[in-house]
């Protein structure tokens, strides 16, 4: 079979079926197979709300392989990018070392979900015969953009397996990191989580669930057709009050919200806090099949714990109810590991152009993946879960 590759500038170029029957079920069985953020649902929305383009240092360079008929059979969605910000896989010091060597770190590759820390499909694949080679067509794809652009490097983050080995086997440099996510242990109800815990973490959970609604504060959850812009509303000025004071200048904006609420409903689950008839706080989360995904929140009114509540308790009690298999919080946070979440690998890879910055990035990163691994299993003997021998 003969396979080209092309560049398309805006998913506006693809086909929404053709997107996502190569974006859904690429990984093994471990993985999601309804990854929200690969779908072409939530990218497109982050085009056509302008969040992404050349103007956000974000322009679309996606990379399709194609058959000789035209049919897509795989897809990269990559961007050229002008800055580090909005990927949470931290290169600012290379570039910064770079600059100062006399190199030009920008523009560089991204192959990501931007503004969003998630692992998930990154070479959309689907599973079959041909996977192997027309992934091995993207990452020559990814090589041939980079050189025609003059571009330092191309960045995967948060990747699969499948993907992890696909590009190592290319020699991309690894880099590890970490996050906190909760397992389902087959749990009945958050009780039934409760007592998997130590007596004392029980006891701390239940009083800070109690002390997050003691002021009269009440959940909800909207998710499908029950979110109106009304909610968008609300949840608007929670994520710019939070995104304001965190990071200066949020990534996401009012148009986005609309658009992912008409194109994906279904899998968005907003979990509201109210107090005397208007609403304080909610986060948002993605639903998968497998996964519940928080992302964002915010909130107008601080209340003890309340975060804890809304992004980490009710997240869990969602995920018991729907019997999804793990909750993902989003990156950084140790303070989750205290409210059930064990820690986790997260991996990237990277393709660096120059053999100087290529040797310094690589030595750099064989300590940092000795150093998270140790750092890994130490927090793992912290989780609040009984030992052994309480059981």
């Amino acid at each position: 079979m003969t396979l080209q590759v092309k560049i398309a500038q805006g998913l506006k170029a693809v086909s929404a079926t053709a997107w996502d029957a190569c974006a859904l079920n690429t990984g093994s069985g471990d993985d999601d197979p309804f990854n929200p953020f690969v779908s072409y649902a939530f990218l497109s929305a982050l085009e056509d709300s302008d969040c992404v383009g050349p103007k956000a240092g974000w322009a679309p360079v996606h990379v399709l392989v194609e058959d000789e008929s035209g049919k897509l059979l795989g897809a990269a969605p990559c961007y050229v990018k002008s800055h580090s910000q909005g990927e949470y896989v931290f290169d600012h010091s290379w570039a910064d070392a770079y600059e100062r060597a006399g190199g030009h770190y920008y523009p560089k590759l991204q192959v990501s979900v931007p503004f969003t820390p998630v692992t998930g499909p990154r070479l959309l694949v689907p599973n079959g015969p041909q996977a192997e080679n027309v992934r091995a067509h993207l990452i020559a794809g990814l090589r041939a953009l980079r050189g025609q652009i003059g571009a330092s490097s191309i960045h995967t983050t948060f990747l699969q397996q499948n993907d992890l080995e696909a590009l190592t086997g290319q020699n991309f440099l690894r880099r590890d990191d970490q996050q906190f996510h909760w397992f389902n242990e087959g749990y009945g109800s958050f009780n039934d989580f409760l007592n998997a815990l130590a007596s004392r973490k029980r006891k701390a959970i239940k009083r800070e669930r109690r002390d997050a609604l003691a002021n009269g504060v009440t959940i909800e959850w909207v998710t499908g057709s029950e979110i109106t812009e009304a909610h968008w509303d609300a949840f608007f000025a929670f994520y710019m009050d939070t995104g304001s004071r965190k990071w200066g200048r949020p990534y996401l904006n009012r148009r986005f919200f609309s658009a992912v609420g008409e194109r994906m409903a279904d899998r968005v689950l907003l979990v509201m806090a109210k107090r005397d008839g208007r609403y304080i706080a909610g986060a948002i989360n993605f639903i998968g099949d497998k996964r519940l995904y928080g992302r964002n929140w915010g909130c107008i009114e601080d209340h003890p714990f309340l975060h804890f509540e809304v992004c980490y308790y009710q997240a869990i009690e969602f995920a018991i109810a729907r019997g999804l298999d793990r909750v993902e919080a989003g990156a950084q946070g140790e303070h989750k590991l205290a409210r059930g979440y064990r820690p986790v690998i997260t991996s990237s890879a990277h393709d660096i152009a120059d053999p100087s910055l290529r040797r310094a990035v690589k030595a750099y990163l064989d300590q940092e993946r000795a150093y998270v691994s140790e750092a890994a299993g130490e927090l793992e003997e912290a989780t609040p879960f009984k030992h052994r021998e309480e059981q």
